[in-house]
């Protein structure tokens, strides 16, 4: 949104489009800022900022098949220190994926052109009311001989 609005401040002004788009001045002004002076976002984002380089790095040093587990080991062997889960988090930002061999599992083949089985036993599955129409009787109690 930031970027439309960048791009016809010059005939419409932010105000005009603000009202229109939903979203407040306050965050178009303050991504703004964050655009002009980095130091000003926040501790995390730096920091993710500065980690995305080095995961891309190391990704791309180890032929581009490094999973998360690999690359946050790889970075803790060079002496940065970051959890795992921030490394898949900035992994998945950055839509790098690890390399998996074999074919991918396929559990299910369908057939839209196969017929379907006939309903045997009629099954309705509308109900008036909530609770009114029941799947199954487990009623059945085992008489003692």
């Amino acid at each position: 949104m930031k970027e439309f609005i960048d791009q016809h401040r010059d005939v419409h002004g932010v105000e005009p489009i603000r009202k229109v788009l939903p979203i407040a001045p306050s965050t178009y002004y303050l991504h703004a800022a964050w655009e002009a002076d980095p130091a000003h976002r926040s501790a995390r984002a730096q920091c993710d900022e500065r980690l995305c380089g080095q995961i891309q790095q190391v990704w791309d040093e180890h032929w581009q098949v490094y999973g998360a587990d690999k690359v946050w080991r790889q970075l803790r062997r060079e002496g940065v220190e970051v959890a795992r889960c921030t490394v898949e988090r900035l992994m998945r930002r950055l839509d790098l994926k690890d390399m998996r061999r074999g074919k991918p599992v396929k559990t299910t083949v369908s057939n839209p052109e196969a017929a379907c089985p006939e309903d045997r036993v009629n099954r309705q599955f509308t109900a008036a009311r909530s609770n009114a129409l029941w799947v199954s009787d487990v009623s059945v109690l085992r008489q003692a001989v």
